[in-house]
């Protein structure tokens, strides 16, 4: 017995290795293309028709504020279109009116589109929305954004060159400094876009459209398949279906657009299990035309690592779980003396993991050494969010389908917004929150074990896993409380 968990936790780490230490690629990639610029373009003399589409699903308390902001772009007015693409059953749908018709007096070009079969949820509504788009090209933005006065001025000269299909800007937070939770995913988020979105489209490797803030060619959206809902990631399966097909994207680091972190712990669930399992999903579906096509193998495997990096999560749930025993096995049992030296190198993804991430906040932030004092936070919830992320990536491979559940919005930026009064907020308890907390006393157990045992290089990532499990499962209980 203990030779086969022996065996699975040397097995679990190396997945989990090899996926962390890809960082150090990255970084690799990140300083051999720091001198590279997308070339500069000017905008034409004659402006295109841009169509900008807002998908909208119950977002009362946000979705004034995104139409405003839409309607302050830079923009001329006979050439710009918004399309209000408002699937919501509540009180959203007359406020969405009571705006499109202001800014239609007012001489915008503003149309609201209502449906009341919601077949393919956000995919659905942007495909449905394209068959009456007036605009060569077509910009999005979800509710939870405000775009910057000079996005299309900015993101519109690039697209001179017919070849590109897609340009992404990079997101700021509008309440990042709301609370842990929020200065966590901004963490999370800055190392996405700053170092992954950065290095990948400077390398010439696969990037994605982050389903906001971009900018596509519409002829590039129909040549690549048009939107579809097979998976809960329909940006990522477009943006695969269209790079393979010769589009070329752009990723503009310097450019960004605001949005709203999600304040409510059981929100950020939603999203990240959305996000988890539509990538996975993705994965299934893509990857083997990835392989199929005639693409460089560097290519390739980048393509591999970026659509299924989200399996690392089974693992760490698999390695927390062997954590004790193996402690117990190290200090009864002899003659694994040589196997347990191995181990040790299996720290240097931790290593590759946070220089990752200080790299990202050096490169944008002027206090980034204040910041990456969050790190062990952000380590800690990324362990916490094992449970439910590894339900997504299970699900994805049984391949049992679930509707598109859109995040939460309440419009929280600063302190003393409460989240805690919006009628948005997920109230029910679902089993995965008692399992975080069982994992949680697990954890409590397996450090006194530790202790006894005098295993004192075991206990700092015990407490990972205790602070993980423990602030995720607790934090679920209390939001869903209302407290």
């Amino acid at each position: 017995m203990e030779n086969i968990i022996l065996i699975i936790y040397f097995f679990s780490l190396s997945i989990l290795f090899g996926f962390g230490i890809h960082g150090l690629v990255l970084l690799y990639y990140y300083r051999k293309t720091s001198g590279q610029n997308h070339p500069e373009h000017d905008m034409p003399e004659n402006y295109p028709l841009v169509t900008i589409q807002l998908p909208i699903f119950n977002e009362v308390y946000v979705v004034e504020r995104l139409i405003r902001a839409v309607c302050a772009i830079d923009y001329p007015k006979d050439k710009l279109e918004v399309q209000v693409l408002d699937d919501s059953t509540d009180d959203t749908v007359e406020i969405s009116k009571k705006l499109v018709k202001e800014y239609t007096d007012k001489g915008f070009n503003i149309k609201f589109l209502h449906r009341t079969d919601r077949t393919g949820y956000k995919a659905g509504a942007l495909k449905e929305g394209l068959e009456t788009a007036e605009g060569e090209y077509i910009a999005i933005f979800d509710a939870d954004f405000v775009p910057n006065k000079n996005f299309l001025i900015k993101t519109l000269p690039h697209l001179n060159d017919s070849e590109i299909g897609m340009v992404q800007t990079r997101w700021e937070h509008l309440n990042e400094e709301y609370s842990y939770l929020t200065r966590a995913q901004a963490l999370a988020l800055d190392g996405h876009f700053v170092i992954e979105q950065q290095v990948r489209n400077k390398a010439g490797f696969f990037i994605n459209f982050n389903g906001t803030a971009g900018i596509w060619r519409k002829s590039c959206i129909i040549d690549a398949g048009n939107w579809q809902a097979d998976t809960l990631t329909e940006d990522l399966d477009l943006s695969y279906r269209a790079q393979l097909k010769g589009w070329r994207f752009i990723y503009l680091n310097d450019i960004t657009s605001p949005a709203e972190l999600p304040a409510d712990i059981n929100a950020l669930k939603t999203q990240q299990f959305r996000w988890t399992k539509g990538a996975m999903e993705t994965a299934i579906k893509m990857l083997p035309k990835v392989f199929k096509a005639d693409l460089p193998f560097k290519i390739k495997i980048e393509c591999l690592i970026h659509l299924s990096s989200n399996i690392v999560f089974p693992f760490i749930i698999i390695v927390a779980l062997l954590n004790v025993p193996l402690v117990i096995i190290k200090n009864t049992i002899g003659g694994f003396d040589e196997y347990y030296s191995i181990m040790s190198i299996f720290v240097f993804a931790s290593i590759s993991t946070f220089l990752f991430y200080t790299f990202a906040q050096k490169a944008i932030h002027l206090d980034w050494r204040k910041r990456l004092l969050l790190f062990p936070v952000f380590l800690a919830g990324s362990m916490g969010l094992a449970v439910n992320n590894t339900k997504a990536i299970i699900e994805a491979l049984i391949r049992k389908k679930s509707g598109f559940t859109r995040t939460p919005k309440g419009g929280i930026i600063k302190t003393g917004d409460d989240w805690k009064t919006k009628k948005y907020v997920q109230k029910k308890v679902s089993g995965m929150v008692i399992f975080e907390l069982l994992l949680t006393v697990y954890f409590i157990v397996g450090i006194i074990i530790s202790a006894m045992y005098m295993e004192i290089a075991a206990i700092p990532f015990q407490l990972l896993f205790l602070l993980g499990f423990g602030t995720i499962g607790y934090m679920s209980l209390k939001h869903a409380l209302g407290r």
